[in-house]
């Protein structure tokens, strides 16, 4: 199958968000098809070194270059800037691979446009990461962001629970189906020992979607005084508030600089005994589902997790290598939990990563719906 796939990887040049994409593309490549990057936000890059939105894009297009060159997809992508101009293969290239592409997939707004040489692919679907927002910001009715979607064949999401009885978003006509983050298992085995701290990467305020739902700081709060009542130490990477978070026993460190790239990302998390991570506000009052892709690379990495319950509990298992939390108190008791038996909750949360978000086993199911 010949697949063209959009990403915002230079949008947010951050090993997060990069690997997403990346684990995306290698997984299809994996499974025998043939994939090409695009990215078509209609935005500028954002240029980290300068700390602002660049109309030169040139620092997002050796960002997508220098992550897909490792791969050997380093000549199988294009970044239309915002002002329409064609970086990597130009635009005669991308359409004339799209007119006989199979299937376009759209990850997170990777493409907010409709160009002619998408909408003829036969088979198109978006997947959701930000389940909650993107279903209430349709519900505004805005009616070129309601039209964008209905003109895809298949809408996938990372919220479990959404459209089901369980969770109160709004869907409307629209049917969304449950998928989880793939994870390339190979490129997430862990050969250092780890740190004692529980960690993890978190941007406290996002900067979209501010009209529709809460984000992480409101959760947080519940739970910034966790380093007073556990001896376990803590290290948040974070573009947050980081003197108050120290004043409260949090080791707080720059999130960017942690995230700079894939490689860096991806070391943190190795360097790391388990993940303790809370949800932004929206996904948990709505019990969405949302499962972190982030929390995925920890538990492929055979690193723990204790993450915060948006109502992903009744979709994964829970207990043994990955823990679930709704109170500071159910918290303490998931790190002691942990640390009572390190080796086997290591071994588990490897195994629930092959379980469930290997690539081999996420990539054919999403396909075959995406594909009918």
């Amino acid at each position: 199958m010949k697949i063209l796939f959009a990403g915002i990887i230079a949008r947010y040049p951050f090993g997060g968000v990069t690997w997403c994409s990346l684990m995306y593309l290698l997984g299809l490549r994996a499974l025998g098809h043939e994939v090409f990057y695009i990215e078509d936000t209609g935005e500028c890059v954002y240029d980290p070194t300068q700390n602002t939105r660049a109309t030169d894009p040139s620092f997002g297009t050796s960002y997508i270059r220098d992550a897909l060159a490792p791969f050997g997809l380093g000549d199988r992508w294009t970044l239309v800037n915002y002002d329409g101009s064609y970086h990597g293969r130009s635009a005669d290239q991308v359409r004339r691979y799209c007119a006989d592409a199979d299937l376009f997939l759209n990850l997170s707004g990777g493409s907010w446009f409709w160009r002619e040489e998408y909408a003829r692919i036969p088979h198109k679907a978006f997947i959701d990461s930000d389940p909650a927002f993107t279903q209430l910001a349709i519900a505004k009715g805005e009616p070129w962001y309601v039209e964008f979607f209905r003109a895809f064949d298949h809408l996938f999401t990372f919220g479990a629970n959404v459209g089901t009885p369980a969770s109160p978003i709004p869907v409307g006509r629209f049917t969304w189906h449950k998928t989880w983050q793939p994870v390339t298992l190979g490129d997430w085995r862990a050969e250092v020992t780890p740190r004692d701290r529980f960690t993890t990467v978190m941007t406290w305020q996002i900067e979209s979607f501010t009209d529709v739902g809460g984000n992480k700081d409101q959760e947080f709060l519940k739970y910034l005084d966790l380093p007073s009542r556990t001896s376990q130490p803590f290290e948040l990477a974070v573009n947050g508030p980081r003197a108050l978070l120290r004043e409260h026993g949090w080791n707080a460190v720059d999130g960017m600089s942690v995230s700079r790239t894939p490689w860096d990302y991806r070391d943190f998390i190795h360097r790391s005994k388990a993940e303790f991570g809370v949800a932004k506000h929206t996904y948990v009052v709505t019990h969405s589902g949302w499962f972190s892709d982030r929390t995925e690379c920890y538990l492929a990495s055979g690193r723990p997790a204790l993450v915060q319950d948006t109502g992903w509990t009744a979709h994964l298992p829970c207990g043994d290598g990955l823990f679930a939390f709704s109170n500071l108190d159910e918290a303490i008791a998931g790190i002691d939990r942990i640390n009572s038996d390190y080796r086997r909750h290591a071994r588990r949360a490897e195994e629930i990563a092959r379980e469930h978000f290997d690539a081999n086993v996420v990539l054919p199911k999403l396909l075959e719906t995406a594909c009918t």
